[in-house]
Parts: structure tokens; C-alpha cells; sequence
């Protein structure tokens, strides 16, 4: 996957465009975020893509050029999924929880795929790939193609660089399993930084639950003892909240009881 991603990236930016965003829509070639024309973008070159299930998917944004595009984003997507209910499985085991909803959840969850470019850039320490954030997924798989920490984590105050390992996944933690597990497991703020004189290039697939599975903690998890932290929400008002949001309001705090 990673040499069709190089591959699309490569292309001149005329022909990139034929799988442009639309206006009002995140899908397709762009920038994420994108409020106004004012505003300062990351460092980035993207493709953002609906991937499973396959009816979400807009196939007039999934290029066709190189090739061999289409047919590799199929085949990762349906291993990115494996993916992630392995690890979700392992993830409920750790808890204790003999209840296998939440990782079955993800066999028929959500997938969205964010294909990145960062460039080289002049002055790296002036500008972010990606400006602190924390996600709103189940999970987010990151796929790292780079020979530099261009992944960072917040730590104790610290920002904390991640060296990349060839052929290695990097699990995150997002806003929905730290809800799921009463906030056990946390979804941590983290950033991308570019560097002057290499490109960088990652896929990330984030993994959502089934759209029929509640966003609340497992009542085994406050059963035994701890307070509930977070609402009980349904998919919908999950996401209903997280995109209406105040853009200064912490998401995380604006959802706990």
C-alpha cells in the first residue's frame, strides 16, 4: 500500500485534483479542517477516504491513477479490520470483561483510511503536520513510512517522539474505547511534525464500533466499585456532539458526567 500512496502523491497536483474534496465534505483530496480561508493549514498533502463498510464508500473520490490504487485500498482495509478486532479482543481481555460485544462491534464497525504526504519544509520548527489533537475513533492504526520521529506524544508535559519500525502498526487509543473503558484507557494528545529534509509518509485507518453499539462504559466497569465518567450516549449522539462542538471546548470533558 505504502507505493501506491508514494505513487498517488507523485502525481502532478492537476491530476491529484480529479479527486478533490467537495465543499462542506472531509472525503477526497485536500485538507482536513479546513474553516476558513484565513486560517493557517497543516503541513500536509492528504486523501481521505471512506473504506468499510463498502456502501459508505464514494468511489468517484478513490483514484484511479496509479492503477492498482483501488484494488490495494480494498485488500488493506479488509486487514486493517482484522486488525483491529484482534486487538480489541485483546483490549476487553485486559479489562476482564467475558462480554465480547465490544470487540465483535468492530467486525461490523466503521472504516475511514487518511493517506499523508508531509513535504520537506525550510523551517519545520515554525509549522506542524498535524496540530495537537486527540482522536474521536475506537482505535486509529498508523502505518509509518518514515525513518524519523515524526509522530509525537504528549507525556508529562513533554512532547515524546516515536521512531518509526519497519513493517510495525502503531495502535491509538481514541475518545470511544476511553468511554467504553471508563476511562481506563485513555485517548492521548498527540502531533505530527514535518522535518527540512525528508518526506514522510503514513496511512492511518481509523476503527469505529458498529453504528448499532452504544458509546457508554461497560457496566462491569462501574459494577465493581468506580464511578461511571462518561455519558451514555448512542452512536449518533456521540458523533452529534463531537462535530458540534464548541472549537475551544475539550471534547473529551465536554462528554463526562
Amino acid at each position: 500500500m505504502g507505493n501506491q500512496v508514494k505513487r498517488f502523491f507523485d502525481l502532478p497536483l492537476h491530476e491529484k485534483k480529479r479527486w478533490a474534496q467537495k465543499p462542506g465534505s472531509l472525503e477526497g483530496y485536500g485538507q482536513a479542517f479546513v474553516t476558513s480561508e484565513e486560517q493557517k493549514l497543516d503541513w500536509n498533502d492528504m486523501i481521505f477516504l471512506k473504506s468499510l463498510p463498502i456502501q459508505n464508500r464514494k468511489l468517484d473520490l478513490w483514484p484511479q491513477n496509479p492503477p492498482e490504487f483501488r484494488e490495494t485500498l480494498e485488500k488493506y482495509s479488509e486487514e486493517m479490520r482484522e486488525e483491529a478486532i484482534s486487538i480489541m479482543s485483546f483490549v476487553t481481555l485486559a479489562l476482564g470483561l467475558t462480554d465480547t460485544k465490544i470487540s465483535e462491534s468492530f467486525s461490523e464497525g466503521l472504516y475511514d483510511i487518511r493517506m499523508n504526504c508531509y513535504p520537506p519544509c525550510p523551517e519545520p520548527e515554525r509549522v506542524l503536520g498535524i496540530i495537537p489533537h486527540a482522536d474521536n475513533s475506537g482505535i486509529t492504526l498508523l502505518v509509518d513510512f518514515g525513518d524519523f520521529p515524526g509522530l509525537q506524544f504528549l507525556k508529562d508535559g513533554k512532547w515524546v517522539g516515536v521512531q518509526p519500525i519497519e513493517g510495525a502498526i502503531v495502535a491509538n487509543i481514541g475518545h470511544i474505547i476511553e468511554v467504553m473503558t471508563n476511562g481506563i484507557y485513555k485517548a492521548p494528545e498527540h502531533r505530527a511534525v514535518v522535518n527540512k529534509m525528508k518526506e514522510r509518509l503514513t496511512i492511518v485507518t481509523f476503527c469505529y464500533p458498529s453504528p448499532s453499539m452504544d458509546i457508554a462504559p461497560a457496566k462491569k466497569l462501574i459494577v465493581e466499585g468506580n464511578q461511571q465518567v462518561y455519558k451514555n450516549m448512542t452512536h449518533a449522539e456521540y458523533f452529534d456532539r463531537f462535530f458540534n462542538r464548541k472549537l475551544d471546548e475539550s471534547f473529551i470533558d465536554s462528554i463526562r458526567l
